[in-house]
């Protein structure tokens, strides 16, 4: 029983850790990549190292894939690289938290579409709770650019998109499908900050930085990811990746030294709560769908 409950919590521990080791990056790359490089240029190089450093840890072409696969694992890519993108650029204009609290959406309608079980929306209620309150979303939405609002809602959409098409790819070995997608989103983002960076991404003190960032914040959370998408249904996925902003409000709280309300503090607890509840939910069903059926006809 042990073990079991054990391996029911993998998929939970695993986006966890994606999640820190994402907000960790990504306020790396802010500090150091945004001011020299812009949006699109950090994407790429974030992105572009992502995939050559995953390409040499799994070396996919071992194993090669079906062309079915393949075209499965084109289109989590390109959503992949497509939501970087978008998110980034979203955030030339729009408060940090409004294009969170935007991006959210794609992930939690994959949850709400997805569920069959009269318990899953409890977890999205509590995930939906816990994001109105956390994140800053009483701002005069009538002063936001909508340019940047655009960009959000195809982040949250490209968000959506890459969950679906990353369950459809689970059977295969998880190193496999991120190296081959991040290479895709790699020739998803590339040009665009060759485009605006131009010679400014050859610099190797940016490129130093660019290969810890992207270890931190691509390779290692889209991993962790994968994993968990093996083995969680869609609507759990993209209700217990809602830690986010949770986890990112933690680890400012750590590292910034900023103080949370009381407010703040109950959004945490929702969110994680909503989370946890889904690993549970989750847990429990994979258990029962594992479990011989008995049949007018005798045993299945």
């Amino acid at each position: 029983m042990s073990s079991t409950r054990t391996a029911s919590l993998i998929p939970f521990l695993a986006i966890l850790g994606a999640v820190v080791c994402l907000g960790l990056g990504t306020s790396w790359a802010k500090n150091s990549l945004f001011p020299a490089l812009g949006a699109q240029g950090t994407t790429a190089l974030r992105i572009g190292f992502s995939a050559l450093f995953m390409l040499l840890l799994w070396r996919p072409w071992r194993k090669p894939a079906s062309r079915a696969d393949l075209r499965v694992i084109a289109c989590y890519g390109a959503a992949l690289g497509a939501m970087n993108l978008a998110f980034y650029m979203s955030l030339r204009t729009l408060p940090f938290g409004i294009a969170v609290a935007i991006e959210f959406s794609g992930p939690l309608a994959v949850a709400i579409f997805s569920s069959r079980r009269p318990m899953d929306f409890v977890w999205v209620l509590l995930a939906v709770c816990g994001l109105g309150l956390l994140l800053p979303l009483g701002h005069d939405v009538s002063t936001l650019d909508p340019v940047g609002v655009m960009y959000a809602l195809a982040a949250a959409v490209c968000w959506a998109t890459y969950i679906v098409f990353g369950k459809r790819v689970g059977h295969l070995p998880t190193g496999q499908t991120v190296s081959l997608g991040l290479t895709m989103a790699a020739l998803v983002a590339i040009p665009f900050g060759v485009a605006h960076a131009g010679a400014a991404l050859l610099s190797p003190s940016l490129l130093l930085v660019g290969l810890g960032v992207a270890i931190l914040s691509s390779a290692i959370p889209i991993s962790l990811e994968m994993m968990a998408l093996r083995r969680l249904p869609r609507h759990a996925f993209g209700i217990m990746i809602s830690m986010e902003p949770a986890v990112a409000a933690i680890l400012a709280l750590g590292l910034l030294g900023e103080q949370l309300s009381l407010s703040q503090w109950l959004a945490i607890g929702l969110i994680v709560g909503a989370s946890m509840g889904s690993a549970m939910t989750a847990g429990r069903s994979a258990r029962r769908a594992a479990r011989p059926v008995l049949v007018q006809d005798g045993v299945s």
